[in-house]
Order: structure tokens, then sequence, then C-alpha cells
């Protein structure tokens, strides 16, 4: 970061340490490695966030066995300079989204104030280096079954002195390709499956009238449009036999991840 961040958390006592990679998975996956912890807080630099909600946070996941509290933002007052209209628009829209396609309960998936346990960060396989990193949080969550809960928490304007880095359509058109892929390596079987039937809905319009001419005649005068037909159809069977095979990856990589989960200690409750 190129901003006064740094130089402000270090006046104020805290440890800071630099990644020389751009991008805030790239930042998100040396600290989960770097640092040891029982309980971690993740926030954003820029003044948005309250932060005399981060005990309370903190409390709920140690006292409730939670792995992450996501703080919900809740705007201090109706201006689109707080949270831009785009941004609320975009944001209820990959909730709705990624509740549909992975089963999941955000109401904020975008949110840069959080709380994880140990179990979370050590058990979690960062991979992507952008604004993505939230939303493949989220995905992990679901993929193995972490508990977890949100907690409504103040949202303010930015301070003067910062500069907003999310681009609303760039960056919403990477977390949308993000989401997809993740899709993808999470349920294979349905992701194919949806591909198969959409090529087979397609040989079957190619193909049904060449079929109904061999059937009145015997001939199949349309010989391109048949042999495109079936070109397609074995390309969705394809499609099938390669989302049964990934199924069966995807679950022993998901049981991976749950007993490197299983294998660390839970937080204690003093």
């Amino acid at each position: 970061s190129t901003d006064g961040t740094a130089t402000a958390a270090r006046d104020a006592g805290a440890i800071v340490r630099y990644e020389s990679r751009r991008g805030k998975g790239h930042v998100v996956c040396r600290m989960f490695a770097d640092i040891e912890a029982d309980v971690y807080v993740i926030a954003d630099g820029d003044g948005t966030y309250e932060p005399t909600d981060a005990p309370v946070m903190v409390k709920s996941l140690v006292t409730e066995s939670y792995d992450m509290v996501v703080g919900r933002r809740v705007p201090d007052r109706d201006d689109a300079s707080v949270y831009p209209r785009g941004h609320v628009l975009g944001n209820w829209l990959f909730n709705k989204i990624l509740g549909t396609l992975f089963r999941t309960r955000f109401s904020d998936v975008f949110s840069g104030y959080r709380v994880f346990s140990r179990r979370f960060v050590k058990s979690f396989p960062v991979r992507f280096t952008g604004f993505e990193i939230e939303t493949e949080i989220a995905m992990h969550t679901a993929d193995i079954g972490l508990p977890y809960d949100e907690y409504p928490t103040a949202y303010r304007s930015r301070h003067a002195e910062t500069q907003r880095k999310l681009r609303t359509l760039p960056d919403g058109l990477r977390v949308l390709v993000a989401a997809v892929l993740m899709f993808k390596e999470m349920r294979p079987m349905l992701f194919f499956s949806l591909i198969s039937a959409v090529l087979t809905a397609v040989a079957v319009a190619l193909g049904v009238g060449v079929i109904r001419e061999f059937l009145e005649t015997g001939l199949v005068p349309r010989l391109p449009t048949a042999v495109l037909a079936a070109s397609i159809q074995i390309v969705a069977f394809i499609c099938l036999t390669a989302g049964l095979v990934l199924d069966s990856v995807c679950r022993s990589r998901r049981e991976a991840k749950r007993l490197a989960y299983l294998a660390l200690a839970p937080v204690d409750n003093p």
C-alpha cells in the first residue's frame, strides 16, 4: 500500500510487516501463514469500520465456538459517499448468487471486517490475489461446514486521505469469474451436468429433423447436420463423465480439508 496506513499503525504501537506482492489476497495469504494466534481479527485500514465492535465479535466467536464472525456493514447514515449505490446492488446480487450456488446464508459476503479462529486460518488454502478473497473465504466456510455468524457493525465514510481501491465493474467481474471457478471445483457434478444438458438440448434441436427424415425416407440428406449433432452429443457425454470423475476428487479434497481443520484444537473458552 502506498498510503499512510503503515505509518499510522506503527505510530499507534502496532507491529507492521510488509508484503511486496500487490493484492489483498497476497496479504491475507502471508499473514495467515506467518502469524500464530488463537483468534485473528482483520479489518480494512480506511477507517470505515467500528473498532469497538471487535471485542464483541471476538467474544461471540469464543463463547459460541464459531470459526468466523463477519462484521455485517450497517451504514451510519443514508449517504452514497458511505456505501455507493453500485456497491450496494453488487453486494446484494452476489449474496443471492452465492447463496443459490453454494447454499450459504451470508448477507454481507464482501465485508472486510472479520474475526477468525486458528482452526479456520490454518486450514484455509488461499488461491486468489485480489478482492475475490472474501468470496473464497465464504466458499471455504460453506465447503467444509464451518460454524459462523454475522454481527451488525457501523459502517462509516472513508477517511479523506484514503482512496477507494475497489472498482465496481472490473473487480465485480473478477469476483464473478472466481465464483464460477469455485462453483466448478466445489460442485463439479452439477456444473458439468448443466453444460451437458445445454449441449444435449442443442444436439437434439439439430438432430430431430435429421432423425425424422431418416424415419420417413431411410436417407440422411443433411449429413453435415447429423455429424454436428452427434459430435455435440458426444461432447455432452464427455462433460457428464468429467463431472462424475471430478465429483469423486472433490469429495476427497473436502475430506482432506476437513481433517486438516479437525487436527487443530478449538479456541478455549476461558
